[in-house]
């Protein structure tokens, strides 16, 4: 009986040490291996993917190609060329790097710190807030659909996603980081390495991440940030009860030629891409922003700005580039109250002819107000990374 329980004993402990090894073992893999984030082998809703491993924008607005097909009066309009191209892990990439402090100089400001899905991919406020506390001069724009745009700031000032990321990553009060420091914090982050690699097939995992990898990423997400689903667009693919009868009163007073908003305001994105002086007021007594004036170069251009989208603009209150108004209501209530009435009396601008004294009642504003919410679609919005690579909180 004794030599029998020693057995057992002895049988026991080569159990518990076995236990013990597949602990570490396994502790040891998951720690190696299990936790390293895959990126997403599917394109996005909105983009199908083709033999090329790359995601291309599908929608319905593509098939039509002139602004009074089927004889709508421009509701079923076609779409500008869209950026896109991009690979599904590019794409995903790009999302953990928007959401990460870690591109930021001292990791406090992600990219969706000013562009934050929750506000429209703004940021709810005036002038947004970078480094330290920071204030910059004028409001984050929306990041909906800005793989359609071709000019990028309110001054517009980019051409290119790839150009307009560089100067808030690289701007002192913004993200204040630098090129050299940004890539030795990613550089330093090995599960960074193992997704780089995994979006760049060429790339093996020891090689370093390099800066057009970073801007190439960031640019697949932001390019995949589409929304084309409203019920304003239900209504202009002949779905005509998506809207009722104060939003379709709405909707003609914008197109009409007394309110004039549709000349600038072009569906289906609801910009014309073009640059306006419209004499919107700075707040509090601060002197005028020249605009697109210093970009170009331009005197006739002195407070002119990018004509924004207005898709999801009841999101992304307060409104124009110095968040000026806070309300759609006082927003469209500017235009009706005079050509130029704000403009400072020591400037003398030329203001865009579409601006005049259309006089629409208190009735006629609230019904585009009625219609400005119907482009409201937040169908594809992307998912915030529940964990990031470089372990930090993602910022929004």
């Amino acid at each position: 009986m004794k030599r029998k329980s020693l057995v057992l004993k002895s049988g026991l402990s080569g159990v518990f040490l076995i236990a013990i090894m597949l602990f570490l073992i396994s502790k040891d893999v998951s720690q190696s291996y299990v936790t390293v984030l895959k990126l997403k082998t599917q394109c996005p809703p909105g983009f199908k993917k083709n033999s090329s491993n790359q995601c291309i924008a599908v929608n319905l607005y593509q098939q039509y190609d002139s602004p009074h097909d089927n004889g709508v009066g421009g509701l079923q309009t076609s779409l500008p060329e869209i950026r896109d191209g991009f690979s599904p892990q590019q794409i995903d990439l790009g999302r953990y790097l928007f959401f990460d402090p870690v591109l930021s100089g001292d990791g406090t400001v992600s990219c969706a710190t000013c562009h934050d899905p929750k506000k429209g991919f703004a940021d709810g406020l005036p002038t947004s807030i970078g480094h330290n506390g920071q204030k910059t001069k004028r409001g984050a724009p929306t990041l909906w659909n800005v793989a359609y745009l071709k000019k990028l700031f309110w001054d517009g000032r980019a051409t290119t996603l790839e150009q307009q990321m560089q100067e808030p990553l690289f701007a002192a009060e913004e993200m204040n980081n630098t090129p050299k420091h940004l890539l030795e914090s990613l550089n330093a982050i090995e599960e960074y390495r193992v997704m780089f690699a995994e979006a760049y097939p060429n790339k093996k995992i020891h090689e370093a991440i390099e800066l057009h990898e970073i801007y190439t990423a960031i640019s697949a997400f932001q390019s995949s940030l589409i929304s084309l689903n409203s019920k304003y667009d239900h209504y202009a693919h002949g779905y005509h009860e998506a809207l009722n009868a104060n939003e379709i009163e709405g909707m003609n007073i914008f197109r009409s030629f007394v309110a004039r908003c549709a000349e600038c305001h072009t569906p289906p994105l609801f910009t014309n891409q073009q640059f306006a002086v419209i004499g919107s007021p700075e707040p509090n007594g601060l002197p005028l922003d020249p605009g697109a004036q210093v970009p170009f170069k331009d005197t006739t251009l002195r407070g002119a700005f990018k004509v924004p989208s207005l898709r999801n603009i009841a999101k992304t209150a307060p409104y124009m580039h110095s968040g000026k108004f806070k309300t759609l209501r006082e927003t469209v209530e500017f235009y009706t109250q005079g050509r130029g009435h704000a403009v400072p009396k020591d400037e003398n601008l030329i203001i865009h002819w579409h601006i005049w004294e259309p006089e629409l009642s208190n009735y006629e504003l609230d019904r585009l107000v009625d219609f400005l919410k119907t482009l409201t679609d937040e169908t594809f919005i992307p998912q915030i990374p529940e964990r990031l690579p470089s372990g930090l909180q993602p910022s929004t």
